[in-house]
């Protein structure tokens, strides 16, 4: 099963994994019809009953969606979906933005701004057991002293420590900026950008850790968590989108 793409429903994947099985899942999957994905459609709710089950105790779910505007409004399927998960277990450890700028715009609307980003949801069984913050924030004052750093004690009192020296990149924050994948070689109507999927495996998960996509598609996410030193698991209804993913794959070897 592990270092596979299965050719078919994840909830037939799923249903042959153990409970807590998986370390982290990373997927972006198709919502609101916005795509043609082979006439394929799925059962959210059982697929999300399931992704809790196979999640180990500690364990990630990075879900990556946007909405259709239909009739004028937003369906609001990414805010009900986060609201099911919450319902099934899990906690919204983060609500992240992916920015894929100016790329993506469709130009200027009569009603509304153009949207140009998706919500990347991250859930966690209980506290997330693996957390590797990638620290490319490059900061203003790297290499100054800090004069001092506050803290306030529960009891209100203030102590005041040494300052510490600023290092040259912090933290990133929780709103990514990236460009949409380009590889038109790829026949694949939505492809999940490299660098997206990799930074959230370098993330939420250390090696040998096994990820999970439900909606592999052309691959994106094996590949990575392959170039990072995972073990990973796909599933995918698509025959044709399978052999995509699988000769990517290949050519890692």
């Amino acid at each position: 099963m592990i270092n596979k793409t299965h050719n078919e429903d994840c909830l037939d994947t799923m249903a042959r994994m153990n409970d807590n099985f998986i370390d982290l899942t990373v997927t972006s999957p198709p919502y609101d019809n916005l795509r043609d994905y082979k006439g394929y459609s799925f059962d959210f709710e059982s697929i999300a009953k399931e992704l809790y089950r196979v999640t180990k105790e500690g364990g990630v779910v990075v879900w990556i969606v946007g909405d259709a505007t239909i009739k004028g409004s937003e369906t609001g399927t990414s805010f009900k979906q986060a609201l099911y998960f919450m319902a099934c277990g899990f906690k919204l450890n983060d609500t992240m933005i992916w920015n894929k700028g100016s790329f993506s715009a469709v130009g200027a609307l009569k009603a509304r701004y153009a949207p140009v980003f998706e919500y990347m949801f991250i859930f966690t069984k209980g506290k997330a057991k693996s957390f590797n913050p990638i620290k490319d924030r490059p900061n203003k004052w790297a290499g100054e002293k800090r004069k001092h750093v506050m803290f306030r004690q529960k009891n209100g009192e203030i102590i005041k420590t040494s300052g510490s020296k600023i290092n040259e990149f912090g933290q990133r924050f929780n709103i990514w900026n990236l460009p949409p994948a380009k590889n038109r070689d790829i026949k694949h109507p939505a492809i999940f950008p490299e660098q997206l999927a990799n930074d959230h495996i370098i993330s939420w998960s250390n090696e040998n850790d096994i990820v999970y996509d439900p909606f592999m598609g052309s691959g994106t996410t094996a590949k990575m968590a392959i170039v990072n030193n995972r073990n990973y698991i796909g599933s995918e209804m698509s025959d044709e989108y399978c052999e995509i993913a699988e000769n990517r794959i290949n050519n890692l070897k």
